[in-house]
């Protein structure tokens, strides 16, 4: 059975967690008497916790708004959890601090672990890889984060001043939608004011946020993240691919997803049901080719490149290369 003293801390873990408790809820969770929590609760405000006390039918216990509550105490299971999370935010760039923030909180964090945890932590660390290299991105400001992620909430104009990747600053009014993470980075997709068009804003390029006075409707259709994905598909890139692939959605979206290529029938099937396969239309857009054709050899379906030329060049020299190694062994 707990002792009391770990009563008192998770009856001030479930007060932290947000709203009114009320004495039946508090009881059972703790599995105590009504008379124990009041007891308990009078332990948390001898400990200088401002508990405050709520008549009516709803009524219990909750703390009072805006009271900033002591250093956590973390599990040992909690706290390598976010020290994972941690890791990861900062592996894949989806972290609102830049690199040394975000090691400090991991310092802070093992000083405090019992040796024990420290020496299994650093065993996984040890075994842990990762398939993708770890990410340089520059991280957003936390404050022009938080002022959009209201500005989604209450449906609030936002101004922000952003800066594109040709190095030119504007000032936009936005009718922010939602905010997206994909690929390492924080993305904003709303409606610019100005154009009347949607448009994707990467947020550690906006250097100031502003709600404004006003609201909008939400807009109906795709959610931000399908806008986002269906942006980057359609961007002005370098090159534009028009592929025809032979073999179903399921296998070309396996190798090519919504975020680079479009698809659309390019021949009619006898069976149209989703596992049909059939020839598809495949485009996309791309900065570089070279990456394509051992996409397309792992995809491993007839395909015939429509497309750019260059584009055939480099699958037969990556063929060729394939081939020559193959005889070598």
């Amino acid at each position: 059975m707990p002792r009391p003293t770990g009563r008192v801390l998770t009856l001030l873990e479930l007060l932290q967690s947000g709203g009114t408790r009320t004495v039946a809820e508090l009881a059972d969770r703790l599995d105590v008497e009504g008379r124990t929590v009041r007891r308990y609760v009078q332990q948390l405000i001898d400990l200088d916790v401002p508990v405050e006390s709520v008549r009516g039918r709803y009524g219990g216990y909750r703390l009072a708004p805006g009271y900033r509550l002591p250093p956590l105490m973390l599990s040992d299971d909690e706290a390598l959890a976010v020290l994972l999370g941690l890791l990861a935010g900062r592996r894949t760039g989806l972290t609102t601090t830049q690199r040394t923030a975000n090691e400090t909180a991991s310092a802070k964090i093992r000083r405090v672990l019992p040796r024990h945890l420290a020496r299994r932590l650093d065993t996984l660390l040890d075994a842990l890889a990762f398939t993708d290299r770890p990410g340089d991105f520059d991280a957003p400001d936390a404050g022009v984060l938080l002022t959009l992620a209201d500005a989604v909430r209450h449906r609030r104009p936002v101004a922000i001043r952003y800066t594109d990747r040709d190095g030119r600053r504007s000032e936009r009014t936005l009718h922010a939608y939602g905010i997206v993470a994909h690929g390492g980075r924080w993305y904003v997709t709303g409606e610019d004011a100005q154009a009347g068009e949607d448009r994707t804003f990467r947020l550690d390029r906006i250097a100031d946020a502003r709600t404004l006075p006003g609201s909008f409707e939400a807009p109906v259709g795709p959610g931000p993240a399908e806008r986002v994905v269906a942006g980057f598909a359609t961007a002005p890139y370098r090159h534009e691919v028009t592929l025809r692939i032979h073999g179903t959605a399921a296998q070309i979206r396996a190798h090519l997803p919504a975020s680079v290529a479009t698809l659309e029938e390019h021949e009619p099937a006898r069976d149209q049901g989703p596992a049909a396969e059939r020839w598809l239309r495949v485009e996309l857009r791309a900065e570089r080719l070279d990456w394509l054709p051992p996409v397309l050899a792992a995809l491993d379906r007839p395909f015939v490149i429509e497309r750019p030329a260059e584009l055939r060049d480099l699958v037969v020299a990556f063929a060729d290369r394939l081939t020559s190694r193959a005889r070598q062994g």
